[in-house]
């Protein structure tokens, strides 16, 4: 396994790594006439694995694998599992001649959508890997009391952000946490939300402790203490859990990490796991031995005129919303022209075929859409291959969430200094002096999506959490159609979570559907 990008997908190296998912007891082989048994050496068995400090990293890296999807596919990651938490936003607009997630945009998808589905099975897929580890590790023999408790805690923290998708986007979920092989124990009922939520804050709450600083930079991608704690924060957030959000988002915001100097770095491959990263979907760009482990969003979001498939694009309210981000010069700010390719002077993007930027000007009469998004179109070589980790939570993120709490504990004027720091990094204007509430508007509505547009999971989980917190100033309908949200007129409160899947409902009997669907 290669130890600096660890959270290879396929682990085929011969037969002994097809364990993994879920171990299995294998046959034994019988020697002739002596009836002396030996273990086939190439099969893994439950009795055979679990041996070695290499086991469990290898059962850790499939437990991480999960965030690609449960298959490892980087098209699961991209094309159902970012799709499906991404497109019901109001910072994005598909490209309505591609099927990807079309009826979860247009509101109109039914429960045997493939996105919420792949969510569901990455999911629980991650989990139960975390369970195995959970129930194995600490028996192991082989490992050190230390290398125990690291392994224990990232399989804690693991599967606290596997229960906060299900948290989020289905609400009504099982709660699984031992490794079941019982078939009568395979069909479980439905947890309360509050079951699973004080759950993923004791995972998360064990881990922290035990989790390390910062890994070695053979294995820099693995959760961190940093990491643990910024997901805590956000859980309180999501429960409007001010106090507790405020204190621990702080602990983060004390630790060692910083702004990039450069926003473009963030997504450009030239700082991952750096002073701004806190946790990331690590992608090798690996293709020895037959390996594709790439991640694809450069051709997702690029010009057709550059190479892309023009999948995705930054709606008209954003563009306009970023057009209001201005420096001192009155010209819009260095993160919007890092994330969005418009009609501006100024703005250029990255040509995959012409291997340099290229200014909008220059393609205008090429484009097909009149705007494109810029994240993550870089690069990494000239057969278009990108291993460019994708973000999950990063410090500006933190700070962001930070000054949030803040504001709601009324403390306004130290949420605007934490929110000026993100600000004077893309050489943005401070605020001044606001209200309370003019401050929760701007962060809603200016702050968090200028900043974090189309990253993973984050703007339709803030409007997701807003509506339902006791602070909603607006239902999530309000807000697609006065941002001019295509076919927002079909949203209706069910929309506000995925259904369970179809397919999960016909597998047992014991789960309920969400309301509406």
């Amino acid at each position: 396994m290669d130890s600096i990008k660890f959270l290879k997908i396929t682990i085929m190296k011969k037969n002994r790594y097809i364990l993994i998912a879920f171990l299995t007891i294998s046959s034994l082989i019988s020697c002739s006439d002596d009836f002396i048994e030996v273990a086939n050496k190439e099969t893994l068995t439950d009795s055979s694995f679990w041996q070695t400090e290499s086991h469990a990293l290898q059962a850790l890296t499939a437990t991480y694998g999960a965030l690609h999807g449960a298959d490892g596919s980087k098209w699961t990651f991209f094309e159902e599992i970012y799709v499906a938490m991404a497109y019901r936003g109001d910072d994005i607009i598909n490209n309505t001649a591609e099927t990807y997630g079309r009826t979860l945009a247009n509101f109109s998808n039914t429960t045997e959508e493939s996105g919420p589905y792949n969510i569901w099975k990455a999911a629980y897929t991650g989990i139960g890997r975390a369970n195995q580890i959970l129930e194995k590790v600490p028996e192991m023999e082989a490992l050190s009391q230390e290398t125990k408790d690291v392994i224990v805690a990232e399989a804690k923290f693991l599967r606290a952000y596997y229960y906060f998708w299900l948290a989020t986007g289905f609400e009504n979920v099982p709660l699984l946490t031992n490794f079941e092989v019982d078939l009568d124990n395979l069909f479980p009922n439905q947890a309360s939300k509050t079951e699973v939520w004080t759950q993923i804050e004791k995972d998360l709450a064990e881990a922290e402790p035990k989790l390390l600083l910062d890994h070695p930079t053979e294995w820099k991608g693995r959760a961190t203490q940093g990491a643990a704690k910024a997901l805590l924060g956000k859980a309180y957030l999501f429960q409007e859990k001010w106090g507790d959000a405020e204190s621990k988002l702080a602990e983060v915001v004390g630790m060692d990490y910083d702004l990039l100097d450069n926003y473009a770095d963030n997504f450009n491959g030239n700082s991952e796991n750096g002073p701004e990263s806190i946790f990331e979907v690590q992608f090798s760009g690996d293709r020895s031995n037959g390996n594709d482990e790439r991640q694809v969003f450069n051709f997702e979001i690029a010009p057709a005129a550059f190479g892309g498939w023009e999948l995705l694009f930054p709606s008209q309210w954003l563009v306009d919303e970023m057009k209001t981000d201005l420096d001192a010069n009155g010209d819009p700010s260095q993160r919007v022209y890092e994330s969005i390719f418009f009609d501006d002077p100024n703005s250029e993007m990255y040509s995959m075929e012409a291997g340099e930027n290229i200014p909008y000007s220059d393609v205008a009469s090429d484009l097909n859409h009149p705007k494109y998004f810029k994240k993550y179109s870089f690069n990494a070589d000239e057969d278009f291959y990108n291993g460019t980790n994708i973000t999950i939570i990063r410090f500006a993120d933190v700070l962001l969430m930070y000054a949030e709490a803040l504001n709601e504990n009324n403390k306004t004027p130290e949420a605007i200094i934490e929110i000026n720091k993100v600000r004077a990094r893309s050489n943005a204007v401070p605020l001044g002096s606001m209200s309370k509430e003019a401050l929760r508007d701007q962060i809603r509505h200016h702050e968090r999506p200028v900043e974090l547009a189309m990253e993973f999971g984050i703007r339709w989980f803030d409007l997701y959490r807003w509506q339902r917190g006791s602070t909603a100033t607006e239902s999530i309908k309000t807000t697609l159609l006065n941002h001019g949200k295509p076919n927002a007129d079909n949203f209706t409160d069910k929309h506000i979570v995925y259904p369970i899947p179809l397919q999960e409902l016909n597998i047992n009997s014991n789960l309920n559907q969400n309301a509406g669907w």
